[in-house]
């Protein structure tokens, strides 16, 4: 009797151990489940730096008027009335501002002798 015992115990444990290990749920679920965690984290990374990066700004643009001003200089050419703008052929400039700009600054008409050469 105490034979049969040990052996159903024994029973009884390989198929918990076989639960554990290779079952629905078990270690083998564990590791697909951590790796998919450790990738996705990886992927939020940026995406926090940017939504801290537009936290600070939103705040930026909520409390003062300095990052108006910087944001329309930059975005949209603006130009304060007590400033000067001198544009400069041949100076390399960003080539978002050049699209944004390309409206504001308007090229000299050429006479009409040499615009036929």
């Amino acid at each position: 009797m105490h034979k049969w015992l040990t052996v159903a115990l024994l029973a009884v444990m390989g198929l918990l151990q076989y639960q554990l290990w290779l079952g629905n749920g078990g270690w083998e679920d564990l590791q697909l489940v951590e790796e998919r965690v450790a990738v996705q984290e990886a992927a939020n990374v940026p995406m926090r730096e940017r939504n801290a990066r537009l936290a600070a700004e939103v705040t930026d643009l909520k409390t003062g008027l300095d990052a108006i001003e910087e944001r329309a200089r930059s975005d949209m050419g603006m130009v304060r009335s007590d400033e000067q703008f001198f544009w400069v052929p041949g100076v390399a400039i960003e080539a978002e501002l050049v699209g944004i700009n390309a409206g504001l600054v308007t090229q000299p008409s050429l006479p009409s002798e040499v615009a036929n050469e």
